[in-house]
């Protein structure tokens, strides 16, 4: 289980940009095809961009062609879901387990991958770590 982290919004909006706490925060939206990590093929950890928290481990991002980078699988314990019925859809919110930080959605239509799910997940919601070499 990941060790809480809370903070006031106006702590949360002196530390992430104005993108950043807009998603993070504010359970916003990057549009598709734009962020970083996208189409990254880069090898690392992904950790919440808000709180550090490790959420994914770059082995299980695949390519699902949607526009945002997506995961078949998040590290045990540090991610939490909830029914999200905004915009007219019944989805399901993942968020950081530490900070509660918005991090994308979860479909369960990934049969090509081991878990048969996909958590697409905004670019700014989330840092690469690189291995040291």
């Amino acid at each position: 289980m990941a060790e809480k982290v809370v903070k006031s919004e106006a702590e949360w909006r002196d530390q992430l940009t104005p993108e950043e706490f807009h998603v993070l925060r504010e359970k916003g939206t990057e549009r598709a095809f734009t962020g970083i990590y996208w189409e990254t093929k880069e090898n690392g950890t992904y950790v919440c961009a808000a709180c550090g928290n490790v959420l994914f481990e770059s082995d299980t991002k695949f390519d699902s062609h949607c526009g945002w980078p997506s995961f078949y699988d998040a590290k045990p314990g540090s991610v939490e879901f909830h029914e999200d019925g905004s915009f007219g859809m019944r989805r399901v919110e993942v968020t950081c387990a530490a900070c509660d930080s918005h991090l994308g959605h979860i479909f369960d239509d990934a049969p090509q991958t081991p878990t048969g799910q996909r958590y697409c997940i905004n670019s700014v919601s989330v840092k690469l770590v690189k291995p040291e070499v």
